[in-house]
């Protein structure tokens, strides 16, 4: 059965460089690098797609074209039922970790992120994995630096990417690229201990 690995995003132009399409970025990013061609419009899904192969592993990359809340339609076009849910992967955006961090995760709640929300509704299960790609300040101690207030909130989720944050967000993008063709390649654990791995 194909993988399904799920970028969590916004559409659109203006949220091309925000924080909150770190998800979406990543497994972009994953797709120029395997080869996979253009992605296309998949009208049930409401999402773009495109499918092909990780080494023997066929894998099928799906961006929401939803707003963030609702990218759990999109999931429910490819994951059927909870059993389903075991070749799921979902990327995204993560408040509660620093920027330069990523995390693997499975079977986790989840964290008040609204699109991670969505996606365990319709599949009706939290038992997927995922990867979450840390889009705060830097705090004490490699934590991330708390933002308080739901407009600092707001304001930082669809915020865009600092010129001295840029590079450091496009070498975790290619850190969690790689920790998803690990995913397709050697399975969840190695994805995992490379993930959560500092380098």
């Amino acid at each position: 059965m194909a993988l399904i690995i799920v970028g969590l995003g916004n559409p659109g132009k203006e949220y091309e460089k925000t924080r909150h399409n770190a998800g979406r970025n990543a497994v972009e990013l994953l797709a120029k690098q395997e080869g996979f061609g253009e992605f296309d419009f998949n009208k049930k899904a409401n999402a773009l797609v495109v499918a092909g192969r990780i080494g023997k592993e066929a894998v099928t990359l799906v961006l929401p074209e939803t707003m963030m809340n609702n990218s759990g339609k999109a999931a429910a076009a490819f994951v059927k039922s909870p059993k389903a849910a075991k070749n799921l992967l979902v990327v995204h955006d993560d408040l509660d970790l620093p920027l330069g961090t990523i995390k693997m995760v499975f079977g986790r709640g989840s964290g008040g992120h609204k699109g991670v929300e969505s996606v365990m509704r319709a599949a009706r299960t939290q038992d997927f994995a995922r990867i979450r790609i840390g889009i705060s300040a830097p705090g004490k101690k490699n934590q991330a630096k708390k933002v308080q207030g739901e407009e600092k909130v707001i304001k930082q989720v669809i915020g865009k990417w600092k010129p001295g944050e840029e590079a450091t967000a496009k070498k975790i993008f290619k850190k969690a690229a790689e920790a998803l063709r690990l995913f397709a390649t050697e399975g969840i654990s190695s994805a995992t201990q490379f993930a959560n791995t500092r380098q």
